[in-house]
This record gives structure tokens, sequence and C-alpha cells, in this order.
């Protein structure tokens, strides 16, 4: 590898950039900066405090004393600038490049001769060559692939996740010269472990690994949020019949329906690859189609409420419901993207007198009994391990009538002899 490698740079301290920014640190190898727009984030992690639910980034704050910043200045010098910023959708689902753009500009200044440009958040093929090339040629008036390297090695964290973290997933790296990726790899070897980084032959195979893999998932919910509607009418458990069908030992992968799908990269990544192969005149209509099913769970998720509802003749408005759970998946307190914040809101326009909790987020309460013991109805938005382990043993304190379990996770038998009525999410 290249040798002079001494200071490195992570752009953004989220829950991509904070465990490369601490891996870097770990390696024992190079100078590192941390570099985020926040000043809260610089405040916390300066104190100790990570702002993610990580355990290798918050052992380690807790017993190294760290130096992150939001001065430009302190880029000085970095040879390699890796890139780990949100790449949201808007409001109408377009991509929204802004982040990688700014954090582009931000680094741009700094760029030598044989520096290496890192990009992973995750983007649609070709975003390395048509958005980011052309904003460092400009300023540096040096040729990409040439002078200096432009690669994408794309996240794979999985928050939360006590077993697959930064140090054992397996990567893929691409860049726009072969002869600058062998040597961008090697780097990042040096950090995590040796034998998972994966070079391929294109910065825009490498841009498109990502997009495939969280797009392959979005479609297979889709799949089977649309066999739960189609199995609520039949009268089938599509819970019991997913498991059936999981006891064959090949060409089967089991996915789960629920209330929606949330986080970062499921519930957005698609979009990306949606709008470009759009520019070049091709329609993605099987993934559109996944998007607009995932997208209508939240209201699918309500209808069954007020069916609930119904049979206990109970209307929605001024009734007083429990929302179990506002991040997106469990026990985390992360709510990108959720789509219990969707099921709040549309409870909320509907005039129901909604109770939150969630042990995770902060603006929630904390005390399951209290929110759900008045509570005429409950929709369980997240499995969090408490309301898994603990609300059962509470129901027969509880005033409820109605449980909407939105995520499958509660025992159906044992919540119907508590003369409780249960719907699940295709059971």
């Amino acid at each position: 590898m290249n040798t002079s490698i001494k200071k490195v740079a992570v752009i953004g301290l989220g829950y991509v950039g904070l465990p490369t920014y601490v891996a870097l640190l770990k390696s024992g190898k190079y100078e590192v900066v941390g570099y985020t727009r926040s000043q809260k984030k610089v405040n916390a992690i300066n104190q100790g405090i990570s702002p993610i639910e990580d355990a290798d980034v918050i052992a380690y704050l807790k017993t190294h004393k760290v130096h992150v910043t939001n001065k430009q200045n302190e880029l000085k010098d970095c040879q390699v600038f890796i890139i780990c910023v949100p790449t949201p959708v808007k409001d109408d689902y377009v991509p929204d490049y802004e982040p990688v753009i700014s954090a582009t500009q931000l680094v741009a200044p700094f760029m030598k001769r044989g520096s290496h440009y890192v990009l992973e958040s995750t983007v649609n093929p070709g975003t390395c060559e048509e958005i980011v090339a052309p904003i460092l040629q400009k300023e540096t008036g040096l040729k990409a692939g040439i002078d200096f390297n432009i690669a994408h090695c794309p996240e794979r964290i999985n928050p939360g996740d006590p077993k697959w973290n930064i140090y054992n997933i397996n990567r893929n790296i691409g860049s726009i010269s072969k002869k600058m990726n062998r040597e961008v790899a090697a780097f990042y070897r040096t950090f995590i472990s040796e034998g998972i980084i994966n070079e391929v032959n294109s910065l825009k195979v490498a841009e498109a690994t990502k997009i495939i893999e969280n797009t392959f998932r979005d479609i297979n919910i889709a799949y089977v949020n649309e066999l739960a509607q189609s199995f609520d009418i039949m009268g089938i458990d599509l819970h019991e019949t997913i498991k059936a069908s999981s006891n064959k030992q090949f060409a089967f992968m089991p996915h789960w329906p629920g209330c929606g799908v949330g986080g970062h990269c499921i519930a957005v990544d698609p979009y990306y690859l949606i709008r470009r192969a759009s520019l070049d005149g091709f329609n993605h209509q099987f993934l559109k189609n996944a998007r607009e099913i995932n997208n209508s769970m939240p209201a699918y998720t309500i209808q069954r409420l007020l069916l609930a509802l119904n049979e206990v003749q109970l209307p929605l408005k001024g009734t007083k419901v429990a929302l179990l759970g506002l991040s997106y998946k469990p026990n985390i307190g992360d709510i990108r993207e959720s789509p219990s914040l969707i099921i709040e809101k549309e409870l909320k326009e509907l005039g129901a007198d909604i109770s939150v909790y969630d042990p995770y987020v902060q603006r929630a309460e904390k005390n399951l009994f209290q929110v759900v013991k008045n509570a005429k109805a409950i929709i369980v938005a997240t499995a969090h391990k408490e309301i898994r382990e603990q609300l059962l043993a509470l129901l027969p304190k509880t005033k409820v009538k109605v449980i909407v379990d939105g995520r499958n996770c509660l025992d159906k038998e044992k919540i119907i002899k508590c003369g409780i009525v249960y719907r699940g999410i295709g059971r």
C-alpha cells in the first residue's frame, strides 16, 4: 500500500462515520480527523458521549480522549477523505444529493495528487462519476483517476447488531482507477479485518451493490406485505405459513410482514435506482410497486385497528390508543424513516387520544404500564424486548379491548384468552 498515508479524515459522524472514525483510531496507524457540521455532536463526542447506539463506539469514547471538529482547516494535509453522510430523499421521493455535494465541496480544497476520496454513503450507479468527479476536478484542476482517486466502498452498518459490525462485515470497493483501487483497498485492510475487502472492477459496480442489496429486501418485504393483506381477507395465518414454508432446505428465504419499512436504507435506496434509471429511459415498475406497497402499510395497520374497534363498538375518534414503539427496529432509538411516525401522525389526524411508549426514544414515555393502563386499544409498531416480555402480564390490569400487533411479535392465543380482540399483519 501507499505508505505515505498518514492522515485520514472521516466526514460525517453518524451511524456510519463514527464507527469508522473509531476503527481508524484503534488501528493506531493514522492521525484521524473526525468532522461533522453539528456543534452538538462535536461537544458530545469530545466529552466522551456517543450520539449513536454502538457498543464499540460507546466503550471507546468512555476510555479514550478524542478530538472531533467542525473546523474545515483541520482537514489540511489529509491524504484520504472518507465520506459518510446521509443520502436522503425529498418529500416527493426524488434523491437529495445535497449532503454528498456539500461534503465533496468541503474536502475539495484539500485534495492533491495522490489523494483518495472514498464515498461510503449509499448512492445510485454513476453518482461518483457524474456528481463527485466534476466538483473535485473543477476545484483542484486535477484529473480524477490519474492525479487522484475516487472510490466507493458502500457501508453495511446494521445499527444495534451485536454480531455484525464494521470489523467483520464483508465490503466491496471500486475506484475510478484499478491501480488506485488496489491502493485504497490495502488502506482499508489496515483498520478492518483483512479478508473482508473485495475489490470490484468499477465504480458503478461498487455503487450498484448496496442498492440491489437493499432493493432485494424491499421487494421481498413488499411481497409478504401484499400476501398479508390477501391472507387477512382469506383468514389464513401468514406468520404460521411463512414458518412452515421455511422448513424447505433450499431456495426459500423468509421475509416477514409488518406495519411498514423504516430506516435510512431500505425505505430510501430504491428511489436512487428508480430515479437514475429513468434518466436513461428505463421504468423500474417492479421497484415502484414494492415501494408503494410498503409505503401503504402504516395506513393498512390503522385500517386493521378501525375494523377491530368496530367489533367492540368503539370509534377511533376520542378513543385512548397506546402506540408502542417509535423507532424503526427493535431495541435501538433510531427513528429514521420509521413507519411508527406515520402511524402516530395519522392517528392524531383521525382524532384518536394517543399516548406513546418507547424506552429508547427521548420524547416518548418510558413507563409501559402508565401508557397502556387506561388505553382501550394498542398498536405495537416496534418489537422492543420490553414490549414482547412485559406487555402480556400487564394486560389484565388495563382496560385494553383491542391489540393490533404491527410486528406479529406477541402471543396471539394468550391475548385472545384475555378477552382482547387481536389483529396482526397477516394473522
